[in-house]
């Protein structure tokens, strides 16, 4: 698998956020993003986090695969402009929003959801799970269980929304929707394969696989220095 084409690692601010309500890091994200619309010499950023339960919808997502009524649910949905079916987050599942700048590494869209992809293999290797692909199709599956989903959105090479992976998280949300639109096979956790597996040494090993596919210098920062970016006074 390809990585980045830099001759020295770039460097990129990793937030660890914890459990973020997704309309705030949904608003982290496109005020990130536009910072890099206007200054592409800005550093890339991933942000690392958890979600209270929420349903989102890709741009183009089919209402058909929803099987609730969204007007008398308690659980908040959402329709983003990242691309991909619907989806459910909730605690326990790892999420990763990377805004990076494509330039400084390929400009192509397919070669970006194959190197997530990468990240998510190689850290289930690290487990002895044997993650794939399944060809047609965007995410991760062990023992044919999707137990992790892509979905992202790139505007003038930045990029937006990325992956969730299903660490130890309560998968019953799922059953309210088709998952990814996907009919045929069934969504899992690597709690399932793992019972003793928690998302804090994902998590950490996810920080360590990103950094060497990306071929980046991944450099922790506060969420307070994240707010300031995000909100200037």
């Amino acid at each position: 698998m390809s990585t980045s084409t830099l001759s020295e690692p770039r460097r990129c601010l990793l937030g660890n956020l914890s459990i973020i309500p997704y309309e705030v890091a949904w608003e982290m994200q496109r005020s990130l993003v536009k910072q890099r619309l206007d200054d592409p010499s800005l550093d890339d950023t991933l942000l690392l986090l958890e979600h209270p339960p929420v349903y989102t919808l890709g741009t183009g997502s089919d209402p058909k695969f929803i099987k609730f009524d969204p007007q008398q649910n308690p659980i908040p949905l959402y329709r983003t402009e990242r691309g991909g079916e619907v989806t459910y987050h909730c605690p326990g599942q790892l999420v990763g929003y990377p805004i990076l700048n494509l330039r400084y590494y390929q400009q192509d869209l397919h070669w970006y959801l194959r190197q997530l992809e990468e990240v998510i293999i190689q850290v289930l290797n690290h487990y002895q799970l044997p993650g794939k692909r399944i060809p047609g199709l965007t995410g991760v599956w062990v023992h044919n269980y999707k137990v992790a989903a892509i979905g992202i959105k790139v505007k003038r090479w930045i990029t937006m929304h990325g992956f969730s992976i299903n660490v130890c998280s309560d998968l019953q949300g799922f059953q309210n929707i088709i998952p990814c639109g996907i009919q045929d096979k069934s969504v899992g956790s690597l709690q399932q394969f793992i019972p003793e597996i928690t998302l804090e040494e994902i998590q950490e090993k996810v920080i360590e696989i990103f950094a060497q596919v990306f071929t980046i210098e991944l450099i922790p920062i506060s969420l307070s220095t994240i707010n300031y970016e995000l909100y200037p006074i």
